[in-house]
């Protein structure tokens, strides 16, 4: 039953019985087997520099609000903002070899309904499609949802970014639409797809994850046995 019916025989929403608001994110680092999420520095600008420094065709900013770094003084600048930004809450991602791959976020953060989203995520080459960086998003995901007790996380991207739309459904994120004419950034419309994990489907979605990061589903290689929709 998605609803009850009051005394007029209306449908109406079912009661949440839990305390809001929230608690807010504490900016405490979040620690798994493959990577580290840590609030993002000022001294962490040289590092990312250099890993996205890796990114030669620069794709890897096309789908970003920000434009592309061209030096250090444009990582110095971003990771100043970033740490002092309370809402996008920005973390740097360092990998199980303490290197610096990075970045994430979690936005439009509100307590007093339970919701979340992550975003702003920039990962250098050597990141990506790595056990890491699922990690780091089961990382925040959890955070939320499992330590902080929200009822919604949300995912939202360019519709036109099929990679990020590939990934979100890949993590168990339910696609929930697209907004026409969203918003726009760099000059360009753009349409905005929808997805979420609600409270009730953590505990499922969180042990697929536990069964892929565990060391029994990886070679000596480093490669994995299963993939995540098969756990």
């Amino acid at each position: 039953m998605d609803h009850l019916t009051n005394d007029l025989g209306q449908p109406i929403g079912l009661p949440v019985d839990r305390a809001f608001p929230r608690p807010r994110p504490t900016h405490e680092p979040l620690t798994g087997r493959f990577c580290t999420l840590t609030a993002t520095r000022e001294d962490h600008a040289q590092a990312l520099l250099a890993a996205f420094a890796e990114d030669t065709s620069g794709a890897g900013w096309t789908y970003l609000p920000n434009a592309p770094w061209h030096g250090i003084d444009d990582a110095q600048a971003f990771c100043r903002m970033a740490q002092g930004s309370a809402d996008p809450m920005f973390y740097t991602i360092t990998d199980d070899h303490g290197v610096i791959s990075g970045f994430c976020s979690l936005l439009r953060i509100a307590p007093e309904v339970g919701s979340i989203e992550v975003g702003f995520i920039h990962f250098a080459p050597r990141l990506q499609k790595t056990p890491a960086a699922t990690e780091a998003l089961f990382l925040l995901i959890d955070h939320a949802m499992t330590d902080l007790g929200y009822r919604r996380f949300e995912w939202k991207c360019d519709a036109l970014n099929a990679p990020s739309r590939a990934a979100a459904e890949r993590l168990g994120f339910t696609y929930e639409g697209t907004f026409r004419q969203a918003t726009l950034y760099k000059g360009r419309n753009r349409d905005t797809a929808w997805f979420s994990i609600l409270d009730g489907e953590w505990d499922t979605l969180k042990a697929r994850f536990q069964r892929w990061l565990s060391p029994g589903n990886f070679l000596e290689t480093g490669h994995q046995k299963r993939r995540l929709k098969d756990c």
